[in-house]
């Protein structure tokens, strides 16, 4: 099932790669390219989002109001779903959906030969050196310059991506949200992204962050934006 993802992923990666020969930009490419097809996804993930910023707040006085009967609250909160036309588990589908796909994408960088460069003669080194796969930085064969490079450059990217999943995750959480283990998973989901992407390969990272600027970019249309125009 993933492989069946992965190898069209990896010829559009290198046919991106092809036309503008670098893989740092053909990764910002790429993720464009994903991101624009998995739109119609995204947006309804953020509606989702958008739609329980709505009714959080009576969501919050039924869970008071009836925080001595569980049994009851729960009914009560069935019934408001849907007076609202809410699916809770809407906003899941979507990650379920996208899940399979960095997975693949994750095979597709950490093995470009296999996926990628099929058809072209190029040797493991080769790609090392053009792809930004710096696994280890110690055994990059004395190259003082990778070395340099990788030092810098992957704690930034590990940093950004850490950051871009926390404002990605506060620009969906209902304000004044007070669930103790949701606040708890905005505060270590991004840290776990963050010390991941210091060992995950370059490619990914970058893909990662993009994507994160992206969704950002379109959650602050949907939610802020676009709410704005409607009530002018």
């Amino acid at each position: 099932m993933i492989n069946l993802i992965a190898k069209p992923l990896g010829v559009l990666l290198y046919w991106i790669y092809e036309m503008v020969n670098n893989y740092g930009l053909a990764i910002i490419l790429f993720t464009i390219v994903t991101k624009i097809l998995m739109l119609p996804i995204n947006i309804k993930q953020t509606e989702s989002a958008r739609k329980m910023n709505e009714i959080s707040p009576k969501m919050k006085e039924l869970q008071e109001k009836y925080k001595n009967d569980k049994e009851k609250m729960n009914v009560k909160l069935m019934e408001l779903y849907k007076q609202e036309n809410y699916n809770p588990a809407s906003g899941c589908l979507p990650l379920l959906i996208q899940f399979p796909i960095i997975i693949a994408l994750f095979n597709v960088i950490r093995d470009p030969i296999k996926f990628i460069f099929v058809n072209t003669p190029v040797t493991f080194e080769q790609v090392n050196k053009s792809f930004l796969w710096i696994t280890n930085l110690s055994e990059s064969e004395g190259k003082a310059s990778l070395i340099a490079i990788g030092t810098f450059v992957i704690p930034v990217l590990a940093i950004l991506s850490g950051l871009t999943t926390y404002i990605q995750f506060k620009m969906t959480t209902p304000k004044g949200n007070k669930d103790q283990t949701q606040n708890m998973m905005g505060t270590v989901m991004p840290v776990m992204i963050g010390w991941m992407s210091y060992t995950f390969p370059t490619g990914l990272v970058i893909y990662w962050i993009v994507g994160n600027i992206f969704t950002i970019a379109q959650q602050y249309y949907m939610l802020k934006v676009a709410p704005a125009k409607k009530e002018a």
